[in-house]
Formats: structure tokens, sequence, C-alpha cells
């Protein structure tokens, strides 16, 4: 598992990446209500807004980590906005990319990293 800067969680199963954002995220959130997810078949660029995430709080772009094409999405987090919240790093991910490069993943942080980053 791989993070980024804006409190993304990366997993990597050939040069397809599963993205959602991390518990640090969802407890800074607060409850989400609102999930609006990418198109597949949309094309990102590293640092693209790429999802939004809409708590009582506020909303909150999600930033695409790596260039790429979605290939899907993760329906049941639209309806059920509470996933992201009840189960950030698994069942509440958000969506799946096929990676121009798959060497861009080794470049992003790993655990230790991250909790450094968030303290």
């Amino acid at each position: 598992m791989k993070f980024t800067d804006e409190h993304e969680w990366l997993t990597l199963e050939g040069d397809v990446a599963t993205v959602g954002i991390t518990e640090h995220a969802t407890t800074q959130l607060g409850d989400l209500v609102f999930v609006d997810l990418p198109k597949v078949g949309t094309t990102v660029k590293r640092g693209d807004g790429a999802a939004v995430v809409e708590s009582v709080k506020a909303a909150s772009d999600v930033f695409a980590p790596i260039d790429g094409e979605v290939v899907e999405i993760n329906e049941a987090v639209v309806k059920d906005p509470a996933l992201v919240n009840t189960d950030p790093l698994g069942k509440g991910w958000l969506y799946r990319m096929r990676l121009t490069n798959v060497a861009d993943f080794d470049g992003l942080m790993d655990e230790v990293a991250y909790k450094a980053l968030v303290g």
C-alpha cells in the first residue's frame, strides 16, 4: 500500500491501482454524506481532481495520485457513503485505474512515511 500527501491510498495489482482515502482523511472530514466518482474511461493526470467526497462539515476533492485511466468505480460508496468512514482501506475504496506508468507507484509514500506525515 502506498500513500499521497493529499491522504489518498493505493494498492496495486498488475497495472491497476485501487484508490481510496485514508482513515486520517475520513476522521478530518467527518461522516460522509455524498461521493461523486469519475466516469469509467476518464483519463486522469496526477494532481487532477478525480472524485469529490462531501461530509456534513465540508466537501473535498480526491486527487488522482498517478496518471492513468479509470477502469472501475465503487458503486457501493455512491449508494452508501458511510462505507468510506467505516472501512476506508477496504470496502470504502473509491475507484480503480489502469496506470500509464506502473513505476510511478514506487515513487509514492510507504506507510512509515505517511504515518510520519500525519503524526
